[in-house]
């Protein structure tokens, strides 16, 4: 991949080469456009085998080439019986593997195999007790009566021949089937979601019982191949790295260092947009603590100059991500020459920034653009730098554990999820550097308090955001007109969902009077309280 950056959905010949040599030991999802696609790939990597998000389009001779243990299929917001629902190639169903439907996946399943599938008299949404009929095999240790979590309009009315009934509810009597000798399974609830409680166990059952894989998705593996991977993609040639100082830039730093040493070069752009006091640490942390080089080049007005009168959010992405590209390649040419750019995208980020599934008899989406990312989402077509991803099928979790496995310290490891853009989407509306300053401040007193309690790390992200708005306020018995401070703080696994963090109210208390006492111009302070989804974490 040598030019532009292009969806995971649309590269699987390539990956099939990747995936078919470095892990044979893999599940296979074929994504229907479901919010959870990319939490079912989390839960099964969590019982250490490695899995992928697909396309539905994927065919199954490319499913061949990948060699998968088992399919799952997922869920997706249409249904089956609908003109243009997306359908998976019926090859797969004799290709003689495992294969899981959830969901849509499990609606899917029955009709292509000559079952029928109808709207319910009534719909299930939330938690429900699952009645276990048949505790083998898929549901072998799930207690009976476990609550699992329903999302569902359409229910199966007729079972395919050969296919039995494991579960019901009170509202869905068909809420589990299989086709033992075949196995094929389909569930209607959503087992990779927390609100699952037997949902793990089922997972496990089926990654290891039915698909019979062993545990070959570790973090020493991973590094090991991932040292491999680099080292045959590279070669001889030179890597310049954009080093941001998060956990994902510096874990990548340190893994490609591992695997080529001086072949890398880190460059540090200061765009304007870090927090308070980040650039002198970091440059201090690599040169004195990490004894690894990097080149500071100092492009505040550059990227200031660029933003100036811009407001809409995927336009500041844009534009940051042709000023990063822009800055690489001069910097490429003084110290150069280069011939990759290493980028710390991680799967989250490639997930949230695709267009996904596009329909090609209907054109329609079947999963929809949340927002591009600046790993992903900002780089021109005309990329002159070959790209190296070697992070790009972790989740941030999974970095961490690289991070920690490399020698990585731990406050960077542990440090939260801080955005490419940094504080320019932070602001909302035009950056100016009289705003910039503002969130600087009012962030180092939220960053400052969280870390004086110890409450840092139950967290996974908490930082301010400033409005582009003014609101009156009294100060000193006068009259203020000033902007006003949010503070997002939310706890989450892997920032796929998230929920805000219900922090002690006299945390809470210090921070808004320390702000809105020691920061010129901000007269109030809001919490934000709203979980993603529907919202997302950064507000930008």
């Amino acid at each position: 991949m040598n030019t532009a950056v292009t969806l995971l959905t649309e590269q699987v010949p390539q990956k099939v080469e990747l995936l078919g040599q470095l892990n044979r030991q893999m599940i296979a999802i074929l994504d229907f456009g479901s919010q959870y696609s990319e939490l079912i790939a989390r839960r099964i990597r969590e019982t250490q085998v490695y899995s992928e998000v697909l396309s539905y389009r994927t065919t199954a001779e490319q499913l061949r080439q990948l060699n998968p243990k088992g399919i799952i299929l997922s869920g997706g917001p249409k249904s089956v019986y609908d003109n243009g629902a997306p359908r998976c190639d019926p090859e797969i169903w004799n290709m003689g593997l495992p294969i899981l439907g959830v969901c849509y996946g499990m609606q899917l399943m029955v009709q292509q195999l000559g079952g029928e599938v109808a709207k319910a008299e009534r719909g299930e949404y939330g938690k429900a007790s699952l009645y276990i009929d048949d505790p083998t095999d898929l549901f072998t240790n799930v207690e009976d009566g476990t609550t699992m979590w329903m999302s569902h309009a359409d229910s199966v009315t007729h079972m395919p021949e050969g296919f039995e009934l494991l579960a019901h509810t009170e509202n869905t009597p068909c809420a589990a089937i299989a086709h033992h000798n075949k196995k094929l399974y389909g569930v209607q609830f959503h087992p990779e979601v927390v609100h699952s409680l037997g949902g793990i166990a089922l997972i496990r059952n089926f990654v290891y019982h039915i698909c019979e894989c062993e545990s070959t998705w570790t973090t020493a593996a991973f590094v090991e191949e991932a040292i491999r991977e680099i080292r045959a993609k590279v070669g001889d040639k030179r890597v310049l790295l954009a080093l941001s100082g998060g956990v994902d830039s510096s874990t990548l730093a340190f893994l490609l260092h591992k695997a080529i040493g001086d072949q890398l070069t880190c460059v540090f752009i200061d765009q304007g947009f870090m927090r308070k006091y980040e650039p002198e640490r970091l440059l201090k942390l690599f040169h004195e603590q990490f004894h690894i080089p990097v080149e500071y080049v100092n492009a505040r007005e550059r990227f200031l100059s660029a933003l100036s009168g811009i407001t809409d959010p995927e336009e500041k992405r844009r534009i940051i991500g042709h000023e990063f590209i822009s800055a690489f390649e001069e910097t490429s040419k003084r110290l150069g020459p280069f011939d990759y750019l290493a980028q710390g995208t991680l799967y989250p980020d490639v997930i949230e920034s695709a267009d996904t599934n596009v329909d090609p008899q209907t054109g329609e989406r079947v999963a929809v653009k949340i927002k591009s990312h600046h790993n992903v989402g900002g780089l021109p077509k005309n990329l002159r730098f070959k790209l190296v991803e070697p992070l790009r099928k972790l989740f941030k979790d999974e970095v961490r554990k690289v991070g920690r496995a490399i020698g990585l310290p731990e406050e960077i490891v542990q440090r939260h999820p801080f955005p490419g853009p940094g504080l320019a989407i932070r602001i909302i509306g035009e950056i100016t550097a009289e705003r910039l300053n503002i969130l600087r401040d009012a962030d180092l007193i939220v960053r400052q308090e969280i870390n004086q309690r110890g409450l840092y790390h139950d967290y996974w992200q908490a930082f301010a955001v400033l409005l582009p708005v003014r609101s009156v306020g009294v100060m000193g018995d006068q009259r203020t007109y000033a902007y006003p401070i949010v503070l997002r703080i939310v706890t989450s696994e892997d920032g796929m969902t998230a929920d805000w963090a219900r922090v002690p109210y006299d945390v809470l208390e210090v921070i808004s009077n320390r702000i809105v006492n020691e920061v010129k111009n901000v007269n109030r302070v809001v919490y934000d309280i709203t979980s993603k989804p529907p919202g997302t974490i950064e507000w930008e």
